[in-house]
């Protein structure tokens, strides 16, 4: 029996195909008349496996947030409640995911919806949370408050938003003599900026933890 000229076509090929579109070329590049010449299809075949460009994309976004590593949120307990430990390397992990994905970051701006790599990461972070001594209601909040912090790093670069050229900045803005140098160091300043920011969520959390802590009744 002759092999198929192409390889067989899924679900998991379309989103692969997509996903490098979306790279390469950013959200418009996303048809499925695209992503049909990609595979060397007919458009309508696609729609076997995706109904809709709105599914398509969801399950872009849902390979992306598969990138990221919740492992060390199984870990947590009463033996070791070390959640900031867990909140950080979660961060670096997430923000990580999305720096490989620029272009679908808006799409990861909104909440899990039906993606399971969505509720998987919800699932995780929340139970690792509550293992390690937060309240739950806390939790949802320390939890939601992250992804802002993560998510809205990585919709776009502070740096990267200044004119490289300085007679912009004339004399009318004293302050900003050195602005022009800003997008060359977009990449350092946009990393310390992050770190700076995660440091400061994780300490100021730190006091949250113990206040909440403090005002549970004996558990023992």
């Amino acid at each position: 029996m002759a092999r198929p000229r192409h390889p067989l076509l899924t679900r998991a090929r379309i989103v692969a195909t997509a996903l490098a579109l979306l790279d390469a070329e950013g959200m418009a590049a996303v048809s499925t008349r695209r992503i049909a010449a990609e595979l060397g299809v007919q458009g309508p075949s696609l729609y076997n496996h995706v109904g809709t460009k709105d599914e398509l994309l969801d399950a872009v976004a849902d390979a992306v947030l598969g990138e990221v590593d919740t492992g060390m949120f199984a870990a947590l307990g009463a033996e070791n409640p070390d959640w900031r430990t867990a909140l950080r390397e979660w961060a670096h992990s997430y923000r990580a995911a999305m720096a490989a994905h620029p272009n679908i970051v808006p799409a990861l701006a909104g909440g899990p919806g039906h993606r399971p790599n969505a509720l998987r990461i919800a699932d995780a972070v929340f139970g690792g949370l509550v293992a390690a001594g937060w309240p739950r209601r806390e939790a949802t909040t320390v939890g939601a408050l992250m992804r802002y912090f993560i998510t809205g790093s990585a919709l776009a670069s502070f740096a990267a938003g200044f004119p490289a050229d300085a007679t912009v900045y004339g004399g009318d803005y004293p302050h900003l003599s050195e602005a022009h140098l800003l997008a060359d160091r977009q990449h350092r300043i946009d990393e310390d900026a992050f770190e700076v920011g995660l440091q400061a969520l994780l300490d100021g959390l730190t006091d949250r933890y113990r206040a909440v802590r403090a005002a549970q009744p004996d558990r023992h």
